[in-house]
């Protein structure tokens, strides 16, 4: 009898992880062959050209997501990677925004509480600040990276495959969403985002989860980046506390009260359910 794959879920596990890490490198390194030849024939390196900033990194994610897609999703069910990424109501969005903004106050509360001064923390934390000031100072190229094809290419990855793949795979849905949000920190490689990245991943996972759309995550890391990028271009700093001088202890309070108010009522106040497609 035929194995019937309509119905079959794709999982992830080692073998999954292999493939997203190889598929990124196969990506961009397919990518840096292009600045190899620039810099054999016309002596330029593209390194840090927006253009070739962009074209990396959608590189190495579309490679990511590809490899997993073929040697993965497809010899386990029978077809292609799909993904859902349907709208929902208007009161669901006035939900999830809010507890997405609290999140945020309480990660950058928690967040400058770690050290950028000292032996280890603070030649780091220099370092990790060459690195981001070196990469593009484009307001442009810096929204298209962070407010677009982050948001896209990460929620597809951490939370479409790695989450939902952990999930299919039996896991608790709670450490699914977890460890999808610590290995999502891990990958910025560095403690001051890392915190931020898994605490505000946690949310990203929560909500997928709850409505089974990618376009709700993604929606919201895009929200959570565009605050960013416009503290960094209009106030100098990524801090709502230092931009709006306001204490860092009375944004932990507003931040807690708004995830904690808008967490009950997405919870418990509206019976949201969907159906993935």
């Amino acid at each position: 009898m035929a194995e019937n794959y309509s119905r079959k879920k794709f999982i992830f596990d080692w073998k999954g992880a292999f493939a997203l890490i190889g598929g990124m490198i196969v990506g961009t390194a397919a990518v840096s062959v292009i600045n190899v030849f620039s810099m054999f024939v016309f002596n330029e390196n593209l390194q840090y050209k927006d253009f070739y900033l962009m074209l990396t990194n959608a590189a190495g994610f579309l490679g990511a997501i590809f490899a997993f897609d073929y040697f993965i999703a497809r010899p386990q069910t029978g077809r292609k990677l799909n993904f859902n990424f349907s709208p929902t109501n208007v009161g669901t969005y006035l939900l999830i925004f809010p507890m997405m903004l609290g999140m945020m106050f309480i990660a950058e509360f928690i967040t400058a509480q770690i050290p950028i001064t000292g032996p280890f923390f603070g030649e780091y934390y220099e370092f990790f600040s060459r690195l981001m000031e070196q990469m593009t100072k484009d307001k442009a190229t810096m929204i298209v990276l962070a407010v677009i094809m982050a948001p896209i290419f990460e929620e597809i990855v951490f939370r479409g495959i790695i989450q939902k793949g952990l999930i299919n795979k039996g896991m608790n849905p709670v450490t699914a969403i977890i460890i999808a949000s610590i290995v999502f920190g891990l990958v910025h490689a560095n403690p001051w985002q890392f915190v931020g990245a898994v605490l505000l991943g946690c949310v990203l996972g929560f909500v997928y989860y709850k409505t089974k759309s990618l376009l709700l995550p993604m929606l919201l890391h895009a929200f959570n980046n565009l605050c960013s990028s416009i503290l960094i271009f209009y106030g100098d700093s990524e801090s709502f506390a230092d931009v709006f001088r306001l204490s860092e202890w009375i944004v932990l309070a507003i931040g807690i009260m708004l995830f904690a108010v808008f967490y009950y009522l997405f919870t418990r106040k509206y019976r949201i359910h969907y159906s993935e497609k």
